[in-house]
This record gives C-alpha cells, structure tokens and sequence, in this order.
C-alpha cells in the first residue's frame, strides 16, 4: 500500500524574542505567574515585515532542503493558519508563488491548534489517492496580530512560528513497521464555540477581531478530548502507549502536556516539550516541536511518533507516524 512517508522538517521563528518578564510593563502579571501556570518562558513575536506567509516560505524552504528536494518536486501545499496574511486569496498561494511554483495546487486549512494534525491527514489522503506524490504541509502562524494586549489571561500565552514538513509518497507493506503515516484520528465539536474564539470575522463584525479564551474550561475538556483520539490512533493501529519513542504534543500549556502524557501512561523522557521557548504557535506548535526534535537528534529514522493537538472550535487531533 502506499504511505505518506516525512522526507524532512523545518522551522522558522521570528527575530524578537519576548520574555516573561517583558509583560510586567503591560499587564499585571509576573515570571512567576506565567511559569507555574503554563511553563512558558518566552516567545518570538513578528516584526511588520514578518508575516504568515514569510515564515511559512522559510520553514517550506528548511524542509525542502533536508528533504533534498525543490519547489519543482512538491505537487501541493497544505498550509494550516488562522491568521492568513489576507482573507483571500490563500496564504498557501501566496507561499506558491515565494517558492517560484507555476504547477500544482495549494490551499489554506483552518482548524485552529489541531490546523496542523488536519492539514497532515489531508495531505495523507490526496498521497493515498494518486492526487499527489510529493506535499508541503506547513503550519504557519502570526497569533501576536489577534492579541489582546491588555487581557493578561490570553496575551501572555501565544507566540508566532512556522514549521513545515515534507510527505512523500512510498509504497509500504501495510503494518505497524511501515514509514510514514499510519493512522490518524480526527473529531469537532462546535458546541465548545465560545470557550475559545476571536471576536470577529469578514461576516460578522467586518472586522478581525481578537482572541476570547475561557482557559479553565479549555483545560477541563483538553485531557479527555486528547485521551480520546490519542487512544484511538493507537487502537487503529494495534500497538499501546509503550510502544511509542516520542510523543510531540500541541505546545500549549505545560500542565495540560503533563496531565495528558500521565492518563496515557507515556513516560516524560519520552514527551516532546518546546512550550517554554515558543509559547503556544497554534498550527505551528506541532511542526516546530517536531523540527526542534530532529535537529536535535532526538527523533530518528524508524522511530514511533505520536502527535496530538486540539484547539478552538472545539478541534482534536491525533496521528501516528513512522519516521
């Protein structure tokens, strides 16, 4: 059967980097306040001529290059953003044409934090289908443009990043021991609307709006609902929570990461934390974690790695894939 198997990563980050410490001059809160809470320490957040769309070339162009491949190899792009550098046309077109692409298609996915798990799973299908042989799919975002910067519950928490991936299509044997993809799992529930949301939109307010969170009601929902699709991932597969190397976890809060990772019974040695260095990039959070992880060495050829996110909507996620 085929897979869609990683041919490389990359990651970018903006230039400025905001420490803890920086928001005492803004808001009421401290370094303190924010570690214990959320195990942030800092963030990069975009200068004017960082966008979206400019982070999201330069981490494309890292994972062409570990993928040794060029924008001419790549038959689509799938770039997961809720912050797109315009409502229309498509940040992924936009990112096309930096790369000099004039073939294949591309276009924008919106499922917030989980943008980068849909992205992936999509990609997964156009490869599984014969659509597409070779896939960028990127997680971009510029979250710093949508803050409220006297809310210290929601400012303090996100940062901006991109991280991208290369998939490529090869043919496998149909198990566990396959490279690439292997199983995913993916739900949504709109009755969670209001617990995490931005106030506006082109066909509401006109306007862009900025991010509203109830962050205890996130964190109620957040273990069961990441339990829930992580379990089933691995049950698809037919393999437990002992047989995976890495776990890379939406980096969103430390305690939720922690919380998450005990009830599935995955050891911390083995969990992926950038939380403290990116804050909460949404659809970046996934890609930068798993660029910062092979840079480093720790995820390697043959490994097991299980990626989960969730995000507003309610949005959740999970993935299993072969490095």
């Amino acid at each position: 059967m085929i897979r869609s198997v990683v041919r490389g990563v990359g990651a970018e980050t903006p230039r400025r980097i905001m420490s803890n410490d920086d928001f005492a001059g803004l808001v009421d809160t401290s370094d303190e306040w924010i570690t214990q809470r959320t195990g942030i320490r800092q963030r990069h957040i975009a200068s004017d001529d960082e966008t979206t769309a400019s982070l999201g070339e330069a981490a494309a162009r890292k994972a062409l290059a570990a993928s040794g491949l060029t924008p001419a190899d790549i038959d689509l792009i799938v770039l997961a953003t809720s912050t797109p550098n315009n409502t229309f046309p498509a940040t992924a077109v936009e990112i096309q044409q930096r790369l000099g692409m004039q073939h294949g298609f591309a276009f924008d996915l919106q499922a917030v934090c989980s943008g980068f798990l849909y992205a992936l799973t999509t990609a997964d299908l156009y490869i599984r289908g014969g659509s597409a042989k070779r896939v960028l799919v990127i997680g971009a975002e510029t979250f710093s443009r949508i803050l409220d910067w006297t809310d210290r519950t929601t400012c303090v928490l996100f940062g901006d990043g991109a991280g991208a991936l290369v998939l490529e299509a090869q043919e496998g044997e149909g198990g566990v021991s396959d490279r690439g993809i292997l199983t995913a799992s993916l739900r949504s529930d709109g009755a969670h609307k209001e617990k995490l949301y931005v106030d506006g939109g082109p066909s509401t307010s006109g306007t862009v709006g900025k991010l509203r969170m109830e962050g205890r009601e996130v964190f109620k929902h957040a273990v069961g609902m990441i339990t829930d699709v992580v379990e089933a991932a691995l049950g698809d597969a037919g393999v437990t929570a002992e047989d995976i190397d890495w776990f890379v976890p939406h980096q969103a809060n430390k305690r939720i990461i922690d919380a998450s990772a005990r009830k599935l019974g995955i050891a911390e040695e083995k969990v992926v934390i950038t939380v403290d260095r990116h804050g909460n990039t949404s659809a970046a959070s996934v890609p930068l974690a798993l660029a910062t992880a092979v840079a480093d060495g720790r995820i390697k050829k043959g490994d097991l790695v299980l990626l989960e996110a969730m995000g507003g909507g309610f949005t959740w996620g999970a993935a299993l894939v072969r490095w």
